[in-house]
């Protein structure tokens, strides 16, 4: 696989911003695009396209591992990490679930996971390393959400019965588009649908009992409604989205909640971006600072959503990840790019 990569060291800043890029680097992999990541001491790890996988290095080159994890050309939309392992499910049928091996970057890998069906769709995973809690999250192959749980750190899997889930209705499902719709916040899970229904779903003990709750984002056709969310803590939590065949339309395609999802509030109604397909809070920043990136390019703000800026023109990254307040790495079509940021 040929790599490319590009080195900036650069100042980016308006008049409005209070955010600013001082280094940019990027990655441009041949015939790979990335929809899942994970940020790690001096890179991250991905899942992608054609069934690659892998390490990608921004210290150093020879770090750089990609292995293909099955001959088919799936793509690997979904991942987690347990603290030692990484794990990665692929989008349609069959689905596979493997265990990457971190270790000195070697990449070994073991299939954990597989399921088949004409309607299998895996989205998202989340996995909290504090006590081995795991989710995974698909379409509806019945009339409710496909949820996968571990509570061994990813060792074992169960689906949920449908008898013991929210009902969903037809046309709502869950978007695959930067492995953020679902997160576990202190042992809560959520989760945010979309399509022709967008809501939040939330269960408080291991996905035994679930609580669903309405958002004012738009709704209503099948490329419509929340196509990521992200909480920064049990009660504030923030999704972002909108109608992805009209993607300059910024009317209600982001909104914020401070009760834990029970109520929901329309930012920035008619301004800054339109479709995004990722949003991430900024570690300690109590909350106010958001990162988001779309085919608008990438936006931030300081006020919790209310304001935002532009601090990037990309348009093709597709998802973020934070490594720490100071260092953003975005995946997309073809690259994989760091950036360190100042205030």
């Amino acid at each position: 696989m040929r790599i490319l990569v590009l080195l900036f060291s650069f100042v980016f800043l308006s008049c409005k911003s209070t955010y600013k890029v001082v280094e940019r680097k990027d990655i441009v992999l041949d015939s790979v695009s990335i929809r899942a990541i994970t940020a790690v001491n001096g890179g991250v790890w991905f899942g992608g396209t054609n069934s690659k996988a892998g390490f990608i290095s921004f210290a150093t080159d020879s770090e750089t591992k990609i292995v293909k994890l099955q001959n088919e050309k799936t793509d690997f939309r979904s991942m987690g990490y347990n603290g030692m392992d990484i794990l990665l499910i692929n989008a349609g049928s069959p689905a596979n679930m493997y265990k990457m091996r971190t270790y000195a970057n070697n990449c070994a890998f073991s299939l954990v996971y597989s399921e088949s069906g004409e309607k299998v769709f895996y989205d998202s995973m989340f996995i909290y390393p504090k006590n081995g809690l795991g989710i995974v999250i698909g379409d509806p192959t019945e009339d409710c959400l496909s949820i996968l749980l571990t509570e061994d750190s990813g060792e074992t899997w169960n689906k949920i019965p449908c008898a013991n889930l929210p009902k969903t209705v037809e046309g709502e499902a869950a978007f695959a588009a930067s492995d953020t719709n679902v997160k576990i916040v202190d042992g809560v899970i959520f989760i945010i649908s979309g399509g022709k229904k967008s809501r939040l779903f939330k269960s408080s003990d291991k996905g035994k009992t679930w609580e669903v709750f309405e958002t004012p984002i738009t709704q209503g056709e099948a490329m419509t409604g929340a196509f990521s969310m992200d909480f920064f803590n049990e009660k504030k939590g923030i999704i972002v989205g909108g109608n992805y065949d009209q993607q300059k339309d910024n009317s209600k395609n982001k909104a914020i909640t401070k009760d834990g999802g029970k109520t929901w509030k329309l930012l920035a109604e008619n301004e800054a971006f339109g479709y995004a397909s990722c949003v991430q809070f900024m570690p300690e920043s109590n909350g106010k600072v958001i990162y988001t990136c779309g085919t608008s390019g990438v936006y931030y703000s300081t006020n919790s959503g209310k304001k935002w800026h532009k601090l990037l023109e990309d348009t093709d990254f597709y998802t973020l990840r934070f490594s720490s307040k100071k260092h953003i790495y975005l995946a997309g079509r073809n690259k994989v790019t760091k950036i360190k940021i100042s205030h």
